[in-house]
């Protein structure tokens, strides 16, 4: 795929926004041109009968990420609002019926948080997530955790599709879709599905779903501003009905930016999504889903505690250039530019038989910029020393450069259930196919004077070599098939759910510097995962369900195969894993769930992790560049108590409460290199024993309000769990109303939000674990040096008004 937005000239930067800009608005009247006729014909047409079902249906019915049954109506714009008045806890509370623990957050809630969260914070509030808030507005990836699993152990499906960087796994929810067009974000907190299409999610999946094309032309407009110059702009367009041809379309266009709410820099996002439907026949549909995301932004600094406690939030990158400053802001940036698209297809083929098919293919580029320093002479590619860089023949000392990490990847692939139900009776068999290839290398661009640079120039080269610390190549192939039955008895109050998955799986990953070694290293999976469900109605309204699952998660990026290097050193920055197997997760779950006026569910849960492998990051000495380390940390296990409780409206006030207890222990002494640490009955790092949200809702229909306050306790950095930081509480406050439409078909309103409205500093999660804080003598009697965890700055207190109008 094109690099479409990099480097740093702001002339092609403002040609491309403006191109991008009108094109959007071409294609926006293109639909409303060529439907205007056929729309005004159909407008007082009643919705479908498939429609008018659907949307009266308010509960899930199916734990399956990938069935039409998961898949929100579609639903004309009065709807959406009108809906908020029914949602239990503010629509944070999701009735669910499958026999795993599940929370779900509504368009009621969603409608009322910043338009410019990312998905990963509008389900902070609920059991057992971690969320790590960097600030109002990201585009790079974030870091969460659940149940003490982190972001590289969690599925994230949107609209079935795997959307997590399919090597790194870090999620890109952020450039998936915008906040305006999401229906609802499900968490399924302590298991995978069998049929979801994921090599890395251990125990928790997180699902968003895309709002329908409504039956009816209309559409939606959003304008909001704020605090660090905080702002977004959106509009969609629905064509509603084509005709008398039952396709029904929608596409939408935003732009969000800001500045950085601690230190320079800025953020800007560009966003893309359209989605065009058609239906078959009452219970057969196609839907074509499309996204689009170009964005660049200025890095935030990762503190360790030290720099923390020294600087507090006023620790970030140089404002000014100095000579050989390789922290100076203007050269750690990010660009990030995402293509997705899916074809979604449900089709009823009678005599109770079912089919979905679904191809999807993702595209997405770089690069990522940091500031280094480049010995000129004396330095090394790989373990190959050079005499010095071409064009400084006769220097000495360091080059300070812009180290651009050019990267893309092309994941593709299609996912297929055939579904067989009966009166008594759920068959399905499934397949998954999977193909992703992920390139990566460094250029080096030396700086001027003043700290600026551009591609023009040369980069740095030695003996007519890439100046670079790896230059890799990856390949990943994934074939995964399986079946599910369902078993329906005593009147339909007993169900039992058996399922068994088998995943094969091949990785090849190359690195084509002088000295690696290996210079390919790979390895073939197979993943046996079976799993069984039960759930039980004891009335229509009380539920108990118990589950035992496994999953896994193949070694994630292409760091745990190949060697990295830097410039300075023939030893290499980070080597391969020494455990390549994949890892395992088992768990158990027994839960309870009662639906009334107030709803209530429950849960104990355990599980055990073997071969387990955290993804860790640091940066290199004397650069701001950041590498991957994984570490290989032998078993775990874990056990808790989840619950959250939920009100329907009364009196317009709604209210919604939410707690895990948590209890990890690390099986084993895990090898640090030189030595084993004394790490056995050691809690996991990133997992905090407490963690809960409170939220209170009022909605009358004209005005509307939404308090959120959350906690999350201490957690440890290291491995040895002499490193942590302490627990935070932080409030957030959205309040507006509903502005009167004048006898119109604009129906528009005016919100305000506050996010950490007590302006609390904290630290909110860790970006790089670390094996011991201090240097210790091992159990065998060697030297363990200390490591440097990294946190995540939590995001400072943020006033943003929007004003938004459906029609």
């Amino acid at each position: 795929m094109t690099i479409l937005t990099i480097g740093r000239d702001s002339t092609r930067h403002g040609r491309l926004r403006r191109h991008l800009l009108s094109s959007c608005i071409m294609m926006s009247c293109g639909i409303l041109m060529t439907t205007g006729h056929a729309l005004a014909a159909r407008s007082d047409q009643q919705p479908s009968p498939r429609k008018a079902k659907e949307v009266v249906s308010g509960s899930s019915a199916s734990h399956r990420p990938t069935t039409s049954q998961n898949k929100q109506p579609p639903q004309n714009e009065e709807l959406s609002v009108t809906a908020q008045h029914h949602n239990s806890g503010g629509g944070l509370l999701v009735r669910q019926t499958a026999p795993v623990s599940v929370s779900e957050v509504s368009r009621a809630y969603i409608s009322k948080q910043v338009p410019t969260v990312s998905p990963t914070q509008l389900i902070a509030s609920l059991p057992g997530v971690q969320a790590g808030n960097e600030g109002p507005l990201n585009t790079e990836t974030e870091t969460m955790h659940i149940r003490g699993l982190d972001q590289t152990q969690i599925g994230f499906l949107f609209e079935g599709v795997p959307v997590s960087d399919a090597f790194s796994y870090a999620p890109w929810a952020s450039s998936m879709v915008d906040n305006e067009n999401i229906a609802s974000v499900k968490v399924t907190q302590g298991s995978v599905d069998l049929s979801a299409p994921l090599y890395n999610a251990d125990g928790a999946i997180v699902s968003m779903q895309e709002i329908r094309p409504s039956d009816k032309f209309g559409g939606s407009v959003d304008f909001a501003g704020g605090t660090h110059s905080l702002q977004k702009q959106f509009i969609r367009l629905n064509s509603g009905e084509i005709g008398h041809s039952d396709v029904r379309a929608f596409a939408s266009f935003s732009h969000s930016a800001g500045n950085l709410w601690r230190g320079m820099g800025n953020i800007e996002r560009y966003h893309i999504d359209a989605n065009l439907e058609k239906r078959w026949s009452k219970n057969s549909s196609s839907d074509i889903v499309f996204g689009y995301t170009t964005s660049h932004q200025n890095i935030y600094r990762n503190p360790s505690l030290a720099q923390w406690n020294q600087y507090g939030s006023s620790f970030n990158y140089d404002g000014k250039y100095k000579a050989g400053d390789s922290n100076y802001y203007a050269i750690n940036e990010r660009f990030t530019n995402v293509v997705f698209g899916a074809i979604h297809n449900d089709f009823a083929l009678g005599n109770g038989l079912t089919l979905h098919v679904e191809p999807y293919t993702t595209f997405q580029s770089g690069p990522n910029n940091y500031g280094s320093t480049i010995p000129i002479s004396g330095g090394y590619i790989g373990t190959q020393q050079y005499d010095h860089l071409d064009g400084y023949a006769a220097q000495s000392g360091t080059v300070t450069v812009e180290s651009v990490h050019p990267w893309r990847q092309n994941t593709s692939g299609f996912t297929t259930n055939l579904n067989w139900k009966t009166k008594h009776n759920s068959l399905s068999v499934f397949y998954w196919y999977s193909y992703g290839g992920h390139t990566e290398y460094q250029d080096q661009y030396p700086l001027s004077a003043t700290g600026s640079w551009n591609y023009g120039e040369k980069y740095l080269t030695a003996n007519g070599m890439r100046v670079t610390g790896y230059q890799e190549n990856t390949r990943q192939q994934v074939n995964a098939i399986g079946i599910d039955d369902k078993v329906i008895l005593l009147g339909g109050r007993l169900v039992l759910d058996a399922g068994f998955k088998a995943s094969m799986a091949s990785v090849t990953s190359t690195e084509n510097l002088p000295g690696a070694s290996p210079y390919k290293a790979g390895k073939n999976y197979f993943e046996p995962t079976p799993q069984f469900l039960a759930s039980y109605n004891i009335t229509k309204s009380d539920q108990v369900y118990m589950n035992a699952t496994t999953s896994y998660r193949l070694p994630a990026g292409w760091s745990p195969y190949v060697q990295q290097f830097s410039m300075t050193s023939p030893k290499p920055s980070s080597q391969p894993t020494s455990n390549l197997n994949a890892e395992y997760f088992i768990g158990e779950e027994v839960g309870f769930r009662h639906n009334g006026p107030v709803n209530f569910s429950a849960a104990w849960f355990h599980y055990n992790l073997t071969n387990h492998q955290i993804s860790s990051s640091s940066y290199l000495p004397g650069t701001s560049v950041l590498i991957s380390t994984p570490i290989s940390a032998g078993g775990e296990e874990a056990w808790g108590f989840q619950g959250e409780i939920g009100t329907r409206p009364w009196h317009h006030i709604s209210a919604y409460a939410s707690g895990q207890y948590l209890n990890t222990t690390i099986g084993n002494n895990v090898n640090a290199g030189t030595d084993y640490l004394p790490t056995k009955g050691k809690e996991e790092p990133g997992s905090p024993k407490w963690s809960g949200a409170i939220g209170l809702t009022y909605d009358d229909g004209t005005y509307f309000s939404n308090f959120n306050l959350r906690y999350q306790g201490k957690q440890y950095s290291t491995l040895m769990n002499d490193q942590k930081i302490p627990g935070y509480f932080t409030a957030d406050l959205n309040i507006g109303r509903t502005l009167p439409s004048f006898h119109t078909h604009v129906r528009p309103r005016i919100m305000l939000n506050l996010v950490n409205m007590g302006g609390v500093n904290y630290l909110s999660s860790i970006n790089g674990f670390g094996m011991t804080a201090v240097t210790q003598k091992g159990l065998q009697g060697n030297t363990v040096h200390a490591s440097t965890p990294t946190y995540v700055v939590g995001s400072a207190f943020t006033a943003m008004v929007s004003l938004s109008a459906d029609f």
